[in-house]
């Protein structure tokens, strides 16, 4: 019996798996009951695991010195489900609108056919469960910390992502820069009141924000190789509460994104001089925090390379494209910093739409049926990478 069909007999139970995910998500380092489910789940399957991480999981399936690893995140989103589904979220305000419900679920169905196929696996595959994916300091960098990388280390890893933008039963695969690093940044201006009808008697730190955002944004024009992607986003800024008063303080919030670390780490540097800079000519007070995120998530050339031509043998080759890269940003860029990876994009709308509601929409709902075509290929590249002579 092939990978595939395989996959396709458990697709009932994986299925029932991902609804009951679904039903009871939980935020980011909360993961709590879906930690303690997918325990069971391994229990139930005779896999040894550790937590790490408080939430995050680590099993074993194997042995011998070399290894691989596959990873799924666990997280859900402060977003209030409007799917309509009949196994919607019971969770008021909670949902997997970032399809990480889908991935322990495939992680999970790979996990099954991997233990039944154990005593020919000729290595050791490392499955890591992670909680926060989608809240700094990320999940990712906790496991590391943890010791997820180690005893044994993986020679390589891979992972998914649930994409609405392709039909299920696709792959699209990159080399390099695949997702963007992404910076939290909190500004603070601090100025002094006045009636609004006495603006000499002031200094307005309104003035000096509105100025601010214009001139900052200059970063992406002028300080910056067109050649390397970047943006900066001004989303937020508060101040005042009256028609007639000048505040005191007035708060920006925003987000920097790069491929490249050189010009981020330049970035850091420049905002913050030039918001001191930029905000003494209206003689106030500016102060930037920058909440340091996650780095690029870079492909490794030869583990793409691999694993698309892996995918050949799960789908038709025409079925496999090329992924644009994109200014999100994915924790599983922090594993990219310690070994080959390759991270794919997994196509997820149903076949009988055009389009669907994207990731972080309160209507997302991608085809179940996708969850096939991940697990083969999670199972496959396992399997083959290890029985692949090094």
């Amino acid at each position: 019996m092939t990978t595939r069909e395989r996959v396709q007999n458990l697709f009932p139970e994986l299925v029932e798996l991902r609804r009951h995910l679904h039903r009871f998500p939980e935020l980011s380092f909360k993961e709590v009951e879906t930690s303690n489910f997918i325990s069971e789940q391994l229990t139930s399957m005779g896999i040894a695991h550790t937590r790490m991480a408080t939430t995050g999981i680590v099993a074993h399936i194997g042995a011998g010195d070399r290894c691989v690893a596959l990873r799924a995140d666990i997280d859900a989103l402060p977003i209030h489900e409007e799917t309509g589904l009949p196994y919607a979220s019971e969770r008021p305000g909670v949902m997997h609108a970032c399809g990480h419900d889908t991935h322990t679920t495939m992680l999970l169905g790979a996990a099954r056919i991997l233990k039944e196929r154990e005593a020919d696996l000729g290595g050791v595959v490392k499955l890591i469960f992670q909680p926060g994916e989608e809240l700094s300091p990320g999940g990712a960098s906790l496991m590391i910390a943890d010791g997820a990388l180690e005893n044994p280390r993986p020679e390589i890893m891979f992972g998914q992502h649930i994409y609405p933008d392709a039909a299920a039963g696709t792959l699209q695969f990159v080399a390099g820069p695949a997702l963007a690093s992404a910076d939290e940044l909190y500004w603070t201006i601090q100025g002094f009141g006045a009636h609004a009808a006495q603006p000499h008697k002031g200094k307005d730190p309104l003035l000096a924000a509105t100025g601010l955002v214009h001139h900052l944004r200059s970063l992406i024009t002028s300080r910056r190789n067109p050649l390397h992607p970047g943006v900066l986003t001004i989303t937020s800024i508060h101040g005042g509460s009256a028609t007639n008063i000048i505040p005191d303080v007035v708060e920006l919030k925003g987000t920097l994104r790069a491929f490249n670390n050189e010009w981020r780490e330049f970035a850091w540097t420049w905002l913050e001089e030039q918001t001191r800079a930029y905000c003494a000519l209206y003689e106030c007070e500016g102060k930037l925090n920058i909440v340091k995120g996650y780095p690029p998530l870079i492909n490794d050339e030869h583990a793409v390379a691999f694993a698309r031509t892996v995918a050949q043998s799960v789908v038709d080759p025409a079925a496999i494209d090329d992924f644009e890269p994109k200014m999100w940003a994915e924790d599983f860029a922090f594993y990219s910093q310690q070994m080959p990876v390759c991270f794919w994009m997994l196509g997820g709308r149903p076949l009988d739409m055009d389009s669907m509601p994207g990731l972080h929409n309160a209507a997302f709902a991608p085809a179940e049926e996708a969850m096939v075509i991940g697990t083969t290929l999670l199972v496959e590249s396992a399997q083959t990478y290890l029985a692949t002579p090094r």
